[in-house]
């Protein structure tokens, strides 16, 4: 069973919990394609002449619209791809505190700043460039739509939102929510379109760029269009992290911090720790604690509050993950647990997975394992550790443990990562950059590198 049904009329969302359809949605046809651009375009020419602080205040007021209606949200993402509740709200919350932080924060680093020049004075404005679309994934209906969105609108720029076809009612709530803060009408808009009509999007000339969250192949796709167009892209794509174990690391606290790490949001998560890469000293030990924790999680409705696993939020990505299971098992891995779908169940479930011994070469090793399978491989001491770290198409994200702080930094250099979490597992934050290098993408979001991706840094020089 495919979780909706994209045609090039429109979409279904199913309830991954239930297998029964939610609610249907119709995309825009050419005519209502033209509306939305022209909307945004003139929303945008409003909003890129309204002062810094008067976007500020809008932005901030976002965050008390968030949680005014945060139940509903939550509850929304959950029946729309099964993330377990209090990871619902969670992520509401954590929304809000985003739009508070850039609030705060976003128009010191949309500051002009003076340009040591030898001759007369200079300066670097940070000016917007237009209608920014996005295309973004399920994992995290309003997340990954909001920590783009909030420093591209707060920079002056216009938002397209070009959402996964089965969480798309959580995009018409989050323009709900938007809107009542007073931002001005097309400037934040669900742009609900099939997929063969994301390439004009970006060819029209009231589009100034794009920004993608997603897998590979949609990111090639998008950049090649964005290229094409002369237009900037920004991708986050997928990740096959790292989570490095050393001999010296407290265990205890590693195993915990991994087993959250792989397994939240049932393990559809860009940069959850995929790759358990343990120094083969301790590994017996970690392995045993970590399926035994693995083993304790409770799976079930995503609704009731002591379930810590829900359904994968479609029934084909559950199907390809056991797939790749399967794969990996036949390539000389070990089942240590799970590796099957409940035959009771009429959900897309997918048994807590952990797999020993997956090597290089192994599907599991060398694909991006997105849902709630963790493979383990042993290292013989750091060097190897980090070569295995390394040995990967992807680039996103990875955890060191060790109680060698100097080592760890020194590691963390030679870690071809986006970012390195020491003594701690992958996260974001809107105070640093998230992104990639290979193939998991290029550009950053979040921090003050996010908040310029899409301005134009003009040069005003005085008396050269």
């Amino acid at each position: 069973m495919s979780s909706n049904l994209n045609h090039s009329t429109g979409a279904s969302a199913i309830n991954p919990t239930t297998g029964e359809t939610i609610e249907s949605f119709t995309f825009l046809d050419g005519r209502q394609q033209e509306a939305a651009l022209a909307a945004a375009g003139y929303a945008y020419e409003q909003w890129r002449m309204t002062g810094i602080a008067a976007r500020a205040k809008l932005v901030g007021g976002i965050a008390a619209e968030l949680r005014r209606d945060a139940e509903r949200l939550a509850r929304t993402m959950t029946l729309e791809m099964g993330k377990p509740i209090a990871q619902s709200r969670a992520e509401v919350e954590k929304c809000a505190r985003l739009c508070e932080w850039y609030a705060e924060n976003g128009p010191a680093m949309l500051r002009d700043e003076t340009a040591p020049v030898a001759t007369g004075s200079a300066y670097v404005s940070y000016l917007p460039v237009g209608v920014i679309l996005g295309v973004m994934p399920w994992n995290f209906p309003l997340w990954q739509v909001m920590r783009g969105a909030v420093p591209i609108l707060l920079a002056g720029n216009g938002f397209l939102l070009k959402h996964a076809p089965n969480v798309l009612r959580s995009a018409h709530n989050l323009v709900a929510v938007l809107e009542a803060t007073g931002l001005p009408k097309g400037l934040f808009q669900s742009f609900d379109v099939a997929q063969e009509h994301v390439a004009a999007a970006i060819a029209d000339k009231r589009v100034a760029g794009v920004t993608l969250t997603g897998s590979v192949r949609a990111g090639a796709a998008v950049a090649s269009e964005a290229a094409r167009n002369i237009k900037k892209s920004v991708l986050e794509l997928g990740g096959s992290d790292p989570f490095i174990v050393l001999a010296d690391a407290d265990l205890d606290r590693a195993v915990a911090a991994g087993v959250e790490a792989r397994f939240q949001n049932v393990g559809q998560v860009c940069i959850a720790a995929k790759r358990f890469i343990v120094q083969d000293s301790i590994y017996d030990e970690f392995t045993e604690k970590f399926v035994a924790r693995v083993a304790a999680l409770k799976v079930g409705d995503p609704l009731d509050e002591d379930n810590y696993i829900g359904p994968m939020a479609r029934y084909d990505l559950r199907d390809e993950l056991a797939g790749q299971v399967v794969q990996t098992l036949e390539q000389g891995a070990k089942l240590l647990l799970g590796g099957s779908i409940p035959k009771d169940s009429r959900g897309a479930f997918y048994s807590p997975t952990v797999l020993g011994d997956v090597k290089p070469g192994m599907v599991a090793f060398d694909q991006e394992t997105f849902g709630p399978v963790a493979a383990l491989t042993r290292a013989t001491d750091v060097a190897h550790a980090v070569a295995l770290a390394n040995h990967s198409a992807f680039g996103l994200s990875g955890a060191l443990w060790t109680d060698d702080k100097q080592m760890a930094r020194d590691v963390a250099r030679r870690l071809e990562t986006g970012g390195v979490f020491i003594n701690g597992f992958s996260g974001s934050d809107p105070r640093v950059p998230i992104g990639g290098v290979k193939l998991s993408g290029y550009g950053r979001e979040l921090s003050h590198f996010g908040i310029r991706e899409f301005t134009n840094a003009q040069i005003v020089w005085t008396d050269r």
